[in-house]
This record gives structure tokens, sequence and C-alpha cells, in this order.
């Protein structure tokens, strides 16, 4: 015993020396381990996403493995190469150069492996190749490979020679030779018959228009056995508590998810293949539907005849069929509670349309009932809650549809117009926000968000996200006067004036547009390029007198301006103004701010027009005048005649005050630079663009007031 505690006590032996051996064999094992590994951890980057390092491992054991080769060479060891080791660098390599679409190298590389004969079965790798000549567009190329590898697969391997003669088939789909692929897809249906195939076999039969052939490969794809067992009595609930057990370990057995999918995809290219064919193999879309569906009763796909019946009202939707659709659905109120909760959810969705909100809610409700699980009913019934403006109610079915499925985005994006018009701007934007994470670059979505940020006075975001649509519609006219306008009220007026300049390009009769193009001119004083676009409005709106008023008023801006840079009246400019006046005059004879630049600019010209022009402008205020008492006078039935006669002179003064005020109201309206209404109006022109700069008294001015001599003209009729 003691000797055993002294042993115990010495603790565990040392590590045995690793053994140095100078053997050239035991320093290539060790090389060749090496290359093993980089090989390995080229597969692994490869795996992970990073191409650009997997193909840096796979050149590096490309090089490694070359040294070895050489020293097997130099030490004699040439009969010990090892094929098995340089056979999986060229393959590595080859795979990585395609992974990095590389394509060139990588055929180099698989013709190295392809083109020893000392690699048995490397003939295989030409279907590689032909993958690579099928992604360039090569596809004569991809068809000989695929045939060189398939002349050296045996027979016994079946499934892989009909992948490559399903790769054949496509190829000769993308050539357009629908014969030869009909001849490699016959031939697969007849070897061992596949869904895939049989949708790609009537496909060709579509393109060149063999009613009968489409038909017959239809039967043949309904006689193809998946192979998978039934899987109902899984889903049933058992009264034995083991089989519960057992039930619910077969249906989260991964097999059990592998045999779903195979059915789910069958059953989708039988769907696709009843869809495409229905309308063109008998006399009427509806007589095709009603075959196929026989066809698929009589098969073990019957579950499926439901679908096409709904598929059969959808096209009825579409051709706008609503009686023949309408009738399809109903026919469905009988039938077992999946198939009920569809057809009125689809009946739901085609009375929202029509705008009978009451049948809406009606079937919206019986699919609710049939289906408590059904977001899309839910869905319905809150538009039809969102349509009588019951936002409330509405919000809350929105919420249960998102409780039962939460990628349902309709569900997501009605909450957030509902929460929006119950003005919760924040849950609004965080429900758009949300469905922006779902889907992408949705121009509709982009713009609820951008809206939802200036309602909340974050211009920048709106900017910002404005900006994004932008990018998916650099056409669309709005929005860019709507950018236009968002840096115009940051008053960054340069990018202001890009934006509304781009959307007039696009949409030049945008009034707004035009309006606001032309008064940015005015206020960088090139009033020359305003009247062009003035000259627009009042084209679009040729009984809008501001327009015209604003043409005018540019050529006497021009002239004024002359005077205050050379010191004289630009009477050309100044003539122009006086004709457009005139001619504004003949067409709008009433028009007192009209008039009021007539006896202005006569008078700055020296014209005996002035004096006209003079009293008409007081008629035209005396009738306007008139007019407004005689309105205000209608509005004050039942009073006494005493009563009357002393309101009447009070309603005088307030007629002209009301005609003063209309006439401040008129020329504010035409003031683009929308200058501060003054507060007390008199009869005297107020300029729609601005106080007239300051102009020195010429000898014109001094006879056209001599010629004024003859009638008093009060202050009220004289500019300013």
């Amino acid at each position: 015993p003691g000797e055993s505690v002294t042993q115990a006590n010495r603790g565990p032996a040392p590590p045995l020396e690793s053994k140095y051996d100078d053997n050239p064999e035991e320093k290539i094992r060790q090389m060749e381990k090496k290359v093993t590994e980089l090989i390995e951890e080229s597969a692994l980057a490869n795996e992970r996403g990073e191409l650009q390092l997997a193909l840096e491992k796979a050149k590096e054991a490309g090089r490694r493995e070359r040294m070895i080769c050489k020293q097997r060479e130099q030490a004699g060891l040439s009969d010990q190469i090892n094929l098995d080791l340089t056979y999986s660098v060229l393959f590595v390599l080859a795979n990585q150069y395609q992974a990095c679409d590389m394509f060139q190298e990588a055929l180099n590389s698989f013709s190295v492996i392809v083109k020893n004969k000392m690699f048995s079965n490397a003939g295989r790798l030409r279907v590689n190749m032909g993958n690579i000549y099928s992604k360039q567009g090569k596809h004569q190329q991809a068809i000989r490979m695929y045939r060189m590898a398939l002349d050296q697969v045996p027979n016994a391997n079946t499934t892989m020679r009909i992948k490559m003669m399903q790769n054949i088939g496509s190829s000769f789909i993308q050539l357009g030779q629908y014969e030869d692929a009909i001849t490699v897809y016959d031939q697969i249906m007849t070897e061992k018959g596949d869904f895939k195939t049989g949708l790609n076999l009537i496909l060709c039969y579509f393109s060149i228009n063999d009613r009968d052939k489409m038909k017959k490969t239809f039967q043949r794809m309904l006689m193809i056995d998946l192979g998978v067992g039934d899987d109902e009595k899984f889903m049933s609930v058992s009264d034995d508590n083991d089989m519960n057990i057992y039930y619910e370990a077969i249906r989260n057995d991964s097999l059990w998810k592998v045999e779903r999918e195979k059915k789910s995809a069958a059953e989708r290219c039988i769907m696709y293949a009843a869809k495409l064919i229905a309308p063109v193999i008998e006399s009427s879309f509806a007589l095709g539907f009603d075959w196929c569906i026989g066809c698929v009763k009589s098969s073990p796909y019957v579950e499926l005849a439901n679908d096409l019946e709904i598929t059969k009202a959808v096209t009825y939707l579409k051709m706008k069929d609503l009686s023949k659709a309408t009738e399809t659905l109903k026919s469905f109120e009988k039938k077992d509670s999946t198939m009920a909760s569809a057809a009125a959810t689809n009946l739901a969705f085609l009375y929202i349309q029509e705008g009978e909100l009451s049948l809406a809610e009606k079937y919206s409700d019986l699919a609710i009932t049939s289906d408590r699980y059904n977001p899309n009913a839910m869905v319905n019934k809150g538009n039809c809650l969102f349509t009588l403006k019951e936002y409330e109610k509405a919000q809350e079915f929105y919420k249960e549809a998102l409780n039962v499925e939460a990628s349902c985005v309709e569900a997501l994006y009605n909450l957030g117009l509902t929460k929006k018009m119950l003005n919760c701007q924040e849950e609004a934007l965080d429900c758009f926000l949300k469905l922006h994470g779902i889907i992408r670059n949705d121009p509709m979505i982009l713009i609820q968000i951008a809206e939802l940020y200036e309602e909340l006075d974050d211009f920048h975001q709106a900017i910002d996200w404005y900006t994004q649509v932008l990018t998916l519609a650099p056409t669309d006219a709005t929005l860019l006067a709507k950018l236009g306008g968002l840096y115009d009220s940051q008053g960054d007026k340069s990018q202001a004036f890009q934006y509304y300049l781009e959307s007039y390009r696009y949409f030049p009769s945008n009034i707004d547009t035009i309006s606001w193009i032309g008064s940015y001119y005015i206020e960088s004083q090139f009033c020359e390029k305003a009247i062009s676009y003035f000259d627009k409005a009042s084209m679009i709106q040729p009984n809008e007198v501001k327009w015209q008023l604003m043409v005018a008023s540019c050529y006497r801006i021009i002239g004024e301006q002359c005077v205050q840079i050379l010191n004289y009246i630009a009477t050309g400019n100044y003539n122009q103004a006086l004709e457009k006046y005139k001619t504004i005059h003949e067409r709008f004879p009433e028009n007192i701010d009209c008039l009021k630049f007539l006896v202005r600019v006569c008078t700055d010209l020296g014209l005996k027009e002035a004096q006209e022009y003079a009293g008409k402008l007081k008629k035209a205020e005396k009738a306007k005048e008139v007019k407004q008492q005689r309105a205000n006078s209608a509005n004050r039935n039942g009073v006494s005649s005493r009563q009357s006669g002393s309101a009447g002179s009070e309603r005088t003064g307030s007629g002209r005050n009301a005609s003063r005020n209309s006439s401040a109201k008129i020329r504010d309206e035409t003031d683009v630079i929308h200058q501060e209404e003054n507060k007390e109006i008199d009869t005297t022109y107020n300029d729609p663009l601005g106080d007239a700069p300051a102009r020195p008294k010429t000898a014109a001015r001094r006879r056209n007031e001599d010629e004024f001599g003859d009638e008093e003209l009060g202050d009220d009729l004289l500019p300013e």
C-alpha cells in the first residue's frame, strides 16, 4: 500500500516525445494532410458564403498538391502519386471558380479532370460543364456536354440519367426546339414519370397547340404515384394517450415533412397544369375547367377539385363576369368548412368591390364562422367596417388577422391606414415600418411612411423617404412637386426649383407647378422667363384673369426695371403691357384690377386713354358696390321699411368696404410673391407683382397731367 501511494504522488506520466522521422514519405504524408485540411476549409468557407476565401483556400491546396508531386518525383516515388488527392483538389478548385462566376477558369479545371484517363467516372463531370454553358446561355454546348455525360452513366442508375435528361429538355426549351424537348420529356415519363417533367411536357404541347396531347399528359400526371403514406391518420386525435404521443412524434419527424413538401409540390404542378390548359382544351374556359375537375375527382388528388372550382370563379372575376363568379362561389356554401370559408372570403371581396357592404359583411361573417383562423376573412370584415368609418372596430379585426398570421401584409397595411385615420400617427408609422421590413421597395408603403413623417413635422425624414420613392418612380410629376414643396417649406429655394422644374417637364399642365416656377422667376428678377409660364397657365385656364394679368404685369415690371437701372422708360415693354391689358379688358370689361393697371400705364405713357379708363374704373367700382349692396339687402328679409332705410346707409358703407375687401382679395390671389395683405384698402391699385419702384418724373408724365385738366380725378382713381 505504501508503494501505491508513492506512485500516485508522482503524478501523470509525461507525454510521449514526438518521433522525428526524416523519411521523405513521412514528410509527404504530412503535406498531404495539410492539403486535405485546406480542401475542407475551402468547402466550409463556401458553405458560409465566403466565396473569395474559399477560392483562396482551394488555390493554396492546388499549389501544395503540385509541390507534393514534385517531391515524389525527386524522391523516386512517382508510382505512389495520390490520385484521389489530385482529383479532390481539382474538383474543389473548379467548384470554387464556378461559385465565383469565373466560368472559363472553372471549365478549364473540369476539362483537366475529364481528359485525364486515370480518373475513373470523371466523364460525369461534364454535367457540371453543361450547367456552366447553360448559365452562360450557350445551350447547344450544354446539350452536347449533357449527352456525353449521359453516355457514361449506366442504365441501372435511373435517377441520375433522368436528371441529365431533364437538363437536356430544359435546354431544348430555351432554344425553342419544342419537338426535341417533347421527345426527351416523353421518354422520361415512360421510364419514371414525375410531376415536374409532366408539367414541362404540357408546356411544350401548349406551345405547339396540341390539345389532345395536353389532355393525355394531364391524365398521365394524375396517375403518378407519389409513394407517400396517408398522413390524415396522423392528424387525428385518439382516445389512447400513447397513440397521440406517437402521432405527435410522426408529425414532427423530418421524413414526414419531406413527404408533405413532396405532396405540396405535386399539387402545385397539377394546379398549374390545369390553369394552363383549361382555357384552350375546349371551346370555352368553363368547359375546360369542368373537364379538368372531372379528371381530378377520379384521381387520388380529389381534394384539388374544390381548389379548381375556386380558380374557375376567380377566372370569371378576371373576365368581369360577376354573375357567373358569384354563382360558382355560392355553390360552396354547403360544402366542408374550409372550402366554404374560402368561397365566402372571395364573395365578400367581390361585394366590397361592388360597394354592396351589407352582403360583404354577411359573407365575411360566414367565412369567419366557417374558419375562425381565416385571416383574409377578418381583413374583409375589417374593410367593411373601415368603409363605414367605424375605425375602432375595424382595427380590432385587423389585429385579430395579424394574431392568426403575423405576415398578413393586407391586415398590417390596412391597420396602418386605420391608425392614420384615428390620428395615431406614431402607431401607424410603426405598422408601415414593419410592413417595409417584410416588403422592401414598395412605393405605396414608402409613400405612407413619408406622409406620416410629414404629418409629424419631421420634414427631413419625409424628404428622405420621398427620395426613396423617387428612385422607384423617377417620372412621377406629383412626387417631384411634393419634394419641391417640402424643400420650399425648408427655405431651400434652389433645390425646390430643380424638383418643380423636373415635375413641369413630366407634367407641363399642372397649374400649381407653373405658378410656383413663375413666382420663382419673378422673385429672382427674371420676369422675361416668367412670362412663358404664365402664358401657359392662361392657355390652361383661359377664363382665369389672374394669369393674363401676370403676363401683362411682367412686361410692365421689365419696363420699370429699366427705369431703375437706366433712368428711362422702356416703352417697348410698356406698350406690350398696355396691349395685353387692353386684350384683358376686352374679355373681362368689369375687372377692376385690369382697369387700374390701364389707368396707370396710360398715365405713365402720357396717353389720352387714361381719362377713358379712369371713367370706366369709377363706373365698375360703383357697379360693384351696388351689386354688393343688393346682395346684402337680399339677406335681410323681414326688416321694416324704416329699419331698412336706416340700415341702407350702413349697408352702403359696408358695401363700399366689402368692395374694397373683395378687391384686396383678388389682388391677394394674384399676388404670386404672396405679400401680406394690407389691412386698410382704398380704391387705389395694388400691384400683384409687388410695389413699383420709385420713378423719376419725366416730361411724358407732365403732359399726361395736363391732359386731365378738363376732368377732376379723385385720389381714389389715381395709381400709387
